[in-house]
């Protein structure tokens, strides 16, 4: 088995967690917080909104490091699915796809279903009210939280953040409503 092939095979759920420790290790190390979200503010800071809006006004080069995160992490996931992705149709468990099916959404093996991201769905408008309402609905809620849910539940909940617990404890019961209530009705 060769390096690209070990790394294209899917592996175990428990890799990540020492991978994300040592990451957090890191950051503590370095007097660092993680949050993906943050990185908006230090883009529109450095595009000038400093200027006219004082949530803008900081010191954003401290923040160089987090762009450079974010631009690895969106390289990342173009190189692996581009180059690293596991060649044939993503394997899901009968209980998974009988869920999707209950929710009249048809399992092509493709990560992101075409029926919901494909581009003919892009065409429609509800190909476009759902995103741009999620995204607002995302950005709202990430701004009102004080942190995405990756730096609550990452690194809030490691730095042992009561704001954090509280963030992420929102986000779960805010997941459990739209999956069981909202998502239905949606699709």
């Amino acid at each position: 088995m060769t390096i690209l092939d070990y790394i294209r095979q899917p592996w175990p759920w428990y890799a990540s967690g020492p991978a994300i420790a040592a990451i957090m290790l890191l950051l503590v190390f370095f007097g660092r917080s993680f949050g993906v979200s943050s990185n908006f503010r230090t883009i529109c800071s450095l595009a000038g909104a400093g200027k006219k809006v004082p949530f803008f006004q900081f010191d954003y080069k401290a923040q160089y490091w987090n762009l450079l995160f974010l631009a690895g992490a969106v390289a990342g996931g173009f190189i692996a699915s581009h180059w690293l992705s596991s060649p044939g149709a993503l394997q899901l468990s009968a209980a998974t796809i009988r869920d999707l099916q209950a929710l009249h959404i048809h399992f092509d093996g493709l990560t992101a279903p075409s029926q919901l991201f494909g581009s003919g769905v892009l065409l429609t408008a509800k190909g476009w009210i759902i995103p741009v309402a999620g995204g607002f609905l995302v950005g709202l809620g990430s701004r009102y939280a004080g942190g995405c849910t990756s730096g609550h539940a990452i690194s809030g909940l490691s730095n042992l953040q009561l704001p954090s617990l509280i963030a992420v404890t929102g986000f779960f019961i805010g997941g459990l409503i739209m999956t069981h209530l909202f998502y239905p009705l949606i699709f």
